[in-house]
Parts: C-alpha cells; structure tokens; sequence
C-alpha cells in the first residue's frame, strides 16, 4: 500500500479537498505544482520516517530535513509549504529557512532556462521587425512582409506560451482576486500587444488604414510582445540570483554549525551527527575545529575565535569552566567540554531564528509604500486608458497607431514591484549583516526606532560594569611594601569560597604571586577570615573583625579608607599580630569599552543616563568617571519602568540597556530594549534587540548599523518613487510636444526590469558595511 501511495499526488492548495492524483503535474484549478504524498508536502503533515518522538535531550538541527516554508519578500504574512508566487503581488516565493534555498536554486535555473529559449527567439523577431534597420540583410527580397510577419508569429508564440505564459497566469489571478499587481500590467501591455498583432496578421481588413502601411500591412508588434518577455525574464532572473544573495548571512551562520561532534562516552572516543549530541554529554574538540554546541569547558585550555558570533576580532581565551558557543573555532589546542545547550536551544540557532524573524518583519516605514501600492496598478490602468484617449483625439497621423503605443508604454513601465520591495530587501540584507555583527534584531520597527533613539539609559552592574568584582587598589601603612599586603591578603584568602576573596586571589595571580599555605584559617560569617602565616596571627576582613583585634586606625588612615569607599569600593583590613598593616579593595570594574562607547554614542546626539540600585556615592563616581548627561542611584525595577516613562512623555526616544530580571519591565516599556548578550533570558525575551557580546560598543554598532539600513531604505523608496513619478508620465508622452520624444514600450520594459534589480541591488550593498 504504501508503495502505492508514493505514485500519488495532491494540492497543497487543496482546492478540491482531500482528492489525489495519479500523474505528477499542475492542479487544473489553482495552477499549483502537485506534490507527492508522503513527501516534504506530505497531505497529512507528517514524515514517513517520523517514527515517534525525539528522546529527550537530543538536537533538534538547524539542519533538519523536512518540509520549509515559503513566503513573500513584499507581504511577509502570506506562507505556503512550497515554492510558488504571492497570490497578492505575484512575486515569487523565497524559502523562509536558507536550507530550503536549493529550491529557490531550482525556481532560478528554471527562469534562465526559458529566459535563454526567450532570447534566442527573440533576436530573430526583432530583426525581422527592425528590418529597415539592417537593409544588408535584403529580408523583403527573400519574402514578402506578410510571410514574414507569421514567421514573427512561430518565434513570438513560444516566448509567450511556454518562456512567460507563468507571468500570465500570476496577472489572471491577481484580476481574479482583485489583487492588482505589476503581473497585471504586463500581462494587459504584453497581451494587447500579441493578440493585436495576432488579429492584423488573420483578419488585417478589419483595421482601419491608419495601421496600414503603403502596401496594405497592418503593423505588428510580435517583437515588442518578445522582447518586453524577455526583459521581464531577464529581471526576474537578475532578481532570483539577487535574492540568494539577501539572506547570506543566515546562510554563512548556518554553515557554522558543523556537521558532527566527537563525543567521549563510557571511555571511549566517537564520531556521531550533531543532531544525537545530548545535554550532558563530554565532547573532545581538535585544533582548528568548530564548536559543535553550547557549554562549558571541562579539561584543557583553548584559544577560540568567537568574532562570527560576537563581532569581535581578537580570539578569547577559555579555561575550565568558561562557556563556548557553538559555531565558534577553536584555536591550536586540544580540550574537551560538556554540552548545555544543544540544537534549538543553542546561541546560533536563536541568532539564526531572530534573523530570520527579523527579516521577514515589516518596518513602520514601510506604510507609505504599502498604500502607494494599493493603488497604483489602478491609476495606472487608468493613465493608460486617459493616455491612450489624448493621443487618439488630439495626436498626430497615424493617431491610433501613437495611442496605443503609447499607452503599452505606460503599463510596462509602471513597476509597483520597486516600491514593494524597497523597505524587506533592506530589512532582510541589514538584519543579517546586524547579526554578523554581534546585534540581534528581534523585528524591523526596532531598526527604525534605534535610528530615531536620543536617549538612552543604561544599566550600571554587568552593562557599563564587568558585573563581577575585581581587585582594584591595595596600600601599605607600615614597614611592608604595597605588594606584600597584596601577597599576605591572597594567602589568607585562598581557602575561602567568597567572591570578594576569589577576586583578590585572582587579581594576585594574574600579578605573578605564588600563593603560601596558611594554617588554622578559619572563615568568620560577616567579618572576614584568619589564619597563621610564617607563625604570626593574620586577618583580613572589614572593620568588625579589626574591632575583634583590638585593632584602630590613626585619622589620616581612616579618612584613606572613606575616600576609596566613597568611590565605590569595598575596602578591606589586613591586619598582622593586632595591627592594621594596609588596606585592601575590590571593585565592580568599569569595562575597557564603557568609556570609549560613551563618547560615541553622545557624538552622535545620545543623551546617556545611568540608572542603578548601587548606593549614590558608587553611582557618582561611576557617572563624573565616565561623564555621563545624568544618574540615579538605589533605583527599584519599578523605578527604571517609571524613568522610561517620564522621558517619553517629554517627547524622548528612549533606548533602555540591561542585562537582568530586574530590567526587564523597562526594557519592555522603552522604545527599544537593548538586552546585554550576557544577561538573563527574560531580559531578552523583553528585548527587541540584543548584544550577543555584552558591552556598550554593540550599543554603538546597533546605532550606526540601524541609521545605515534606514538610509539605505528611504534611498531605495526615492528611487522607487522618482522612478515611477517620472517614467509613467514619460511613457504617457508628455515630452512629445516639447522635444518630440517618445519612449518605446520596449525601452519602457528594459527600464522596469532594472528599476526592481536596482533596489536589490542598493539593499544588497548593506553587505559591505
């Protein structure tokens, strides 16, 4: 049976319910090309090789096989299951998911194949017709004009029933679905053209004389009908292989995943598909080679290249328990790691899923096109038929001939299709470049908006700051050097689990200091910790276990102390034998890219408030170091919504950063939410946009990037509007009376079929940015 069933066929449409076909072909209602059942069209949505579910914890692959879906770059909302055209505009259809792309490959190989059977013929059609024009060829002594003139008929035909009768069809159902598009245009110009020359060439007594020439032979236009095809044919080639292009970042994200993983399992070494990596699992990764999924380095050390993820050049060095990120490259060192997150779940395939998101999002700007479009096919329709009743009342001899011409002209070189595709074709290249950079956009309105944002407020732990405290200053008040406080205190630290230690010893290491053993240490819960080193008694802690010493400090010490937590730092005593040797401090650090990215973004007319819920005194040196326009200090979530609100009813645009729980209220309330790459997964989920590498140079790069595919879209809707303001009338004839120019319908397709190649090709410059 099931054998059986694979020679069946049906509709993706279904038009006409659940009935099958035996033979492959097109359905006699819609028009549709037939699927197999059982196959990626499957009738009942299903994969035969579906065989239940997948065991939990396996990779669902971004390279999955499967059915794709398919929409219009000009009306996003409109999705099929196959290859096809927009029932709105006519466009064809471009894969949602580039591994889909192989039929978009298919749709372009077979538009070059019957653009090439169209230029073939089409030359001859046109020499025949333009005979007068290559008098060396003496065609009117080899045949008289009316055999010529059915020979115009054998090469014309073809072009149009077999190269373009598709463009006919789009154009019959855009009428049928009252739908006016640029097919219908060309499917009125082109058939008037072909079936009037068709009729002169039967019946040429039933056309008045003005058509007629000296010898009584109506004119034909077999050659306007095939090139203007052929034109088309052209554009829509150019714009097939255009838009292969459009999504390439997706495309290079995709190839970043690699195909298998080596996974080490009860001892033992083994090559398996991505796609049956675990959670949990250990995997050995080799010199050179790409990270197969998320998690966490377990043994060795590595040098890995994350600048297709982050934006950043400079390779990252990673160490136990430090996260990777599938897709990125590993260095010249063998290590092994644990998968965390693996297929949907992993960065890349949400970076490739908000891409995708993004792309096919439709940008406020758009709005204008949009309702240009709505009604333009009708004014031009109706331009065409006023042109056509002036040149036919008031035109010079032969009036009709000039009138209907003129008005072909002007349905052909009308092209709704430019206006159309101005504002995805940018979305979609910028989006994907953006991504390539490091930022996320989670919709098109959020480009817009980030190019009109004047303010923006900025989170301080983990946005301007590392997040995590750091050693930041250690002194001396006695008879030992500044580094031998440093010393003493990363010894007695060593053994405690405590974040503020961990940054000491850390910072100490990263200075060159081997750390001593320390004897008896002893953690004491709010005050520090003790030990005994090199047999003397030491304590390191605040100024509750220097009271427990019996230690005090002179006044000139104390004030020391008051200035650094002043400026924010956490001071601590390290006191030997009762007494308080020198003082030692850590700090959230300020990231090496805050300041820097702070100048820029109040270059470019950024107003940038820093809202916190530190305590005042570490806010404002935080805020006069970096010179920000303004900042609050013990702010609640609440707060930060409340702040958002104020400045935008002043009339503000306001870009909120932040990377925790705590900023997601704001972040949803701003104009844009800029989620830090490093933070909470509620944050981004708040977020129209994210960082993938948290710091405030991706701000940077959102603004400038965002500002660049705005400008690169109010281009592309100018051309298309200037093109069409000044075309249509051109076609119309109105500079016939002042310098007795005339455009010919053909000229008029040659300037259609570029106008929609040349806003691809304006979006697709975004690339290089």
């Amino acid at each position: 049976m099931e054998e059986k069933e694979h020679n069946k066929f049906f509709c993706p449409m279904k038009c006409e319910g659940e009935k099958v076909y035996d033979q492959p072909g097109d359905c006699p209602v819609c028009n549709m090309h037939l699927v197999p059942v059982g196959g990626n069209g499957n009738k009942n949505g299903q994969h035969k090789h579906d065989h239940g579910e997948h065991k939990k914890g396996h990779s669902h692959s971004t390279h999955s096989g499967g059915s794709g879906t398919f929409y219009c770059p000009m009306h996003p909302e409109v999705k099929q299951d196959h290859p096809g055209s927009c029932p709105k505009c006519g466009m064809d259809l471009v894969p949602d998911k580039p591994e889909e792309a192989s039929e978009e490959h298919k749709a372009y190989k077979k538009m070059a194949r019957k653009f090439w059977v169209a230029l073939g013929l089409s030359i001859p059609v046109f020499i025949i017709a333009m005979s007068e024009f290559f008098p060396f060829l003496k065609l009117d002594e080899m045949a008289s004009r009316k055999v010529w003139g059915w020979i115009e008929f054998a090469l014309a035909t073809p072009v149009v029933f077999y190269s373009s009768w598709d463009f006919f069809k789009r154009g019959w159902s855009s009428v049928r679905r009252w739908s006016p598009n640029m097919w219908t245009l060309i499917s009125i110009g082109v058939g008037a053209a072909y079936l009037f020359s068709v009729f002169a060439l039967i019946i040429p007594g039933a056309f008045p004389g003005q058509f007629k020439d000296a010898n009584g032979n109506v004119h034909l236009y077999f050659e306007a009908a095939a090139v203007i095809l052929t034109l088309v044919l052209l554009g829509q080639v150019l714009e097939l292989r255009a838009h292969s292009k459009t999504n390439s970042a997706i495309k290079a994200l995709l190839n970043l995943v690699p195909p298998v993983a080596r996974v080490i399992r009860n001892g033992e070494e083994t090559e398996i598909p991505l796609e049956e990596v675990q959670e949990g699992d250990i995997l050995k990764v080799r010199p050179g080679e790409k990270i197969p999924v998320d998690g966490i380095v377990t043994t060795g050390n590595a040098v890995v290249d994350e600048s297709m993820i982050t934006g950043e050049p400079i390779p990252v060095d990673k160490s136990s328990n430090d996260k990777l990120t599938g897709g990125t490259i590993n260095g010249n060192t063998t290590f092994e790691m644990k998968a965390e997150k693996v297929g949907n779940d992993t960065l890349l395939a949400q970076i490739i899923d908000m891409v995708n998101q993004a792309s096919r999002s439709r940008a406020p700007i758009q709005k204008l096109a949009d309702v240009v479009a709505k009604y333009f096919v009708q004014i031009v329709v109706s331009v065409a038929i006023i042109t056509f009743g002036i040149w036919a009342i008031w035109g010079p001899e032969p009036a009709y001939v000039y009138a209907f011409v003129n008005a072909i002209a002007v349905l052909i070189i009308a092209c709704p299709c430019a206006l159309g595709l101005a504002t995805p074709m940018s979305i979609m290249v910028g989006s994907g470049r953006m991504a390539q950079a490091g930022v996320l956009v989670k919709d098109a309105s959020a480009i817009e908006e980030m190019n009109k944002v004047d303010t923006l407020i900025i989170d301080k732990t983990g946005t301007i700051t590392e997040g995590k405290p750091a050693l930041k200053s250690f002194h001396s008040f006695g008879e030992l050097s500044d580094k031998d406080i440093l010393r003493i205190a990363a010894a007695v630290d060593a053994n405690s689990e405590h974040p503020l230690a961990e940054a000491i010893v850390k910072g100490a290491k990263e200075q060159g200091f081997k750390l001593q053993k320390v004897e008896q240490f002893e953690a004491i819960t709010g005050k520090g910790v003790k030990g005994i080193l090199d047999g003397k008694s030491i304590g390191l802690g605040n100024s509750r276990l220097s009271d427990d010493f019996g230690a005090t400090l002179p006044e000139e010490q104390q004030e020391m102390v008051k200035k650094w937590q002043l400026t924010g730092q956490t001071v601590m005593f390290l006191l030997i034998e009762y007494k308080v040797e020198g003082i030692i401090s850590v700090a959230d650090t300020i990231k090496a890219s805050s300041a820097k990215a702070i100048r820029d973004l109040q270059s470019m007319g950024v107003k940038v408030y820093m809202l916190t819920g530190d305590n005042k005194f570490t806010a404002k040196a935080v805020a006069d170091e970096l010179e920000l326009d303004g900042f609050e200090a013990d702010c609640q979530p609440e707060d930060k919504f409340n702040r958002v609100k104020e400045l935008q009813a002043r009339g503000q645009k306001v870009a909120m950063a932040g990377d925790g729980i705590n900023d997601a209220p704001a972040l949803e309330q701003a104009n844009v939410g800029i989620a830090m790459g490093t933070g909470t997964d509620i944050a981004m989920q708040s977020a129209e946009i994210t960082l993938v590498k948290g710091d405030l140079d991706g701000i940077v790069r959102a603004r400038e990037l965002s500002h660049k595919v705005m400008r690169n879209i109010k281009q592309n809707l100018f051309f298309a509007f200037v093109y069409n303001a000044l075309g249509v009338p051109v076609a119309a004839g109105i500079l016939f009376p002042f310098f007795g120019i005339l455009l010919s319908p053909i000229i008029a397709a040659v300037a259609m079929s570029f106008s929609s190649v040349s806003v691809i090709s304006n979006a697709l410059r975004l690339r290089k940015i």
